[in-house]
């Protein structure tokens, strides 16, 4: 209960990473292709690939930090399936999704990481990440690290917070 992603970060020395990835940069031509042939499935299909290569890739930038960046899983050789299991240590928590629910944290991410500059990700008024084939979130390495989902905020936690948050 009551679970925080700060209570994985240990303030003597812990590491918190972030990432932006994509795959979707490119496509356009493609998808505007599609739909004047009037060719939903491949717009479909195309569109689902690109998410789930952007997602691949924010699985292996991952392997790479916990393997060689940071090191702490330095030789770990997972099956497909204990990764889909994730039985490995570390998360990637992304903002909108329930450990990290405020999307509205991301341009603090694009900013730390110059995000667009590297990538081409641009958010939209309501953070949402262009191309729509893209996946960015933070790294935690802590060995208790895991997900969690935050329960329902009351309207006073929610006047807290944005106080905190200065919006």
């Amino acid at each position: 209960a009551n679970m925080c992603l700060a209570d994985f970060i240990d303030s003597d020395g812990d590491w918190i990473g972030g990432f932006a990835v994509t795959a979707g940069h490119g496509i356009e031509a493609h998808l505007a292709r599609f739909k004047a042939d009037n060719d939903d499935y491949s717009d479909i299909l195309l569109k689902a690939l690109a998410d789930r290569l952007a997602e691949a890739f924010a699985e292996r930038m991952h392997q790479h930090v916990r393997t060689t960046l940071w090191g702490y899983a330095e030789g770990e050789q997972l099956t497909n399936e204990a990764l889909i299991r994730e039985h490995y240590r570390g998360i990637r928590p992304a903002p909108g999704y329930p450990a990290c629910p405020d999307h509205s944290e991301k341009p603090m991410l694009f900013e730390l990481l110059g995000a667009t500059e590297a990538t081409g990700i641009t958010l939209t008024d309501s953070f949402a990440m262009l191309p729509t084939a893209a996946v960015s979130g933070f790294y935690f390495g802590h060995p208790q690290a895991e997900y969690f989902g935050v329960a329902r905020v009351g309207p006073a936690q929610l006047e807290e917070y944005a106080e905190r948050r200065g919006v």
